[in-house]
């Protein structure tokens, strides 16, 4: 089985290496070259989308946006051969997704969203949950290879529904960052150790991902990313795209804050940084 993969980033990197090492034979392209060459020699590189294609059964990608995604199958669906799955784990657009799909089916491939949540940390570890959306048949298929990349792996059903998984989940993070970044900022304002107050949150039932990883670094002004804020901003924008007319109250508000953080050239820093927002309100 040869593989194709495309986007060699802080996910895509650790996750390609995790094929290679499982035994997979595993040839990569990053639009950076040297992003892909640093994964030399355990996969193979390619300097074009349609060398790295055309022998391959399955093709991987996770790029940065809707956008990417639908330039990267453009090139994709002209050189990949006939029957090849193409498994987008990029997050995007859920209409994006139901579009290519059936773009795909048109011209004899299969196409699956397969958008991951877990950090850098997750990816990594191979401990990312991945959610599938597309053919079912397909999605058994590649199930093997998503194992050694992820810990949970869930079938979400038709096209589209992958990506709608993961934005549900990037709501959820919403919420919890944010509660964490304003619960420590509420203990500062009052006089609390922070670390101490930490303790008290992720030992108890306000425990959650974000204030056991991001919670420390908070407090550490730490801002290293493990994920980008302009690229949870994309994710949580892509909620509001497609929320119609739910009232997705938290999304709003926490977008907001991410969009004045980007306006204020911070859109590299890590999602953690999000607790500056609340310090600069007391300054």
């Amino acid at each position: 089985m040869k593989i194709a993969w495309i986007g060699t980033g802080v996910m895509g990197k650790p996750m390609a290496l995790h094929l290679a090492h499982a035994g997979y034979e595993v040839s990569c392209y990053n639009r950076t070259i040297e992003k892909a060459k640093a994964l030399e020699p355990q996969v193979k590189v390619f300097d074009n989308i349609k060398s790295l294609v055309k022998d391959a059964d399955i093709v991987f990608s996770i790029v940065g946006y809707p956008k990417d995604v639908l330039d990267t199958y453009q090139e994709v669906m002209k050189y990949a051969k006939k029957g090849a799955i193409l498994v987008d784990m990029t997050t995007s657009s859920p209409t994006l997704a139901k579009n290519l799909a059936v773009q795909a089916e048109e011209l004899g491939f299969i196409m699956l969203d397969a958008p991951v949540t877990g950090g850098d940390i997750g990816a990594i570890n191979a401990t990312l949950s991945i959610m599938v959306g597309g053919n079912e048949q397909a999605f058994h298929t590649i199930k093997p290879l998503l194992e050694k990349m992820g810990k949970t792996i869930t079938y979400m059903g038709k096209a589209g529904n992958g990506q709608h998984a993961k934005l549900a989940n990037q709501t959820a993070i919403a919420g919890a960052i944010s509660g964490v970044a304003e619960a420590l900022f509420y203990a500062k304002t009052k006089g609390l150790n922070q670390t101490d107050m930490l303790k008290v949150i992720t030992g108890g039932s306000a425990s959650s991902w974000q204030a056991q990883n991001n919670g420390p670094k908070m407090i550490d002004g730490d801002y290293k990313p493990g994920f980008y804020i302009k690229h949870f901003l994309k994710d949580l924008n892509l909620v509001l795209e497609e929320k119609e007319d739910l009232p997705l109250i938290v999304v709003e508000k926490v977008a907001r804050i991410y969009q004045l953080l980007v306006d204020q050239e911070m859109q590299d820093l890590g999602t953690q940084a999000i607790i500056e927002y609340y310090l600069k309100q007391n300054v």
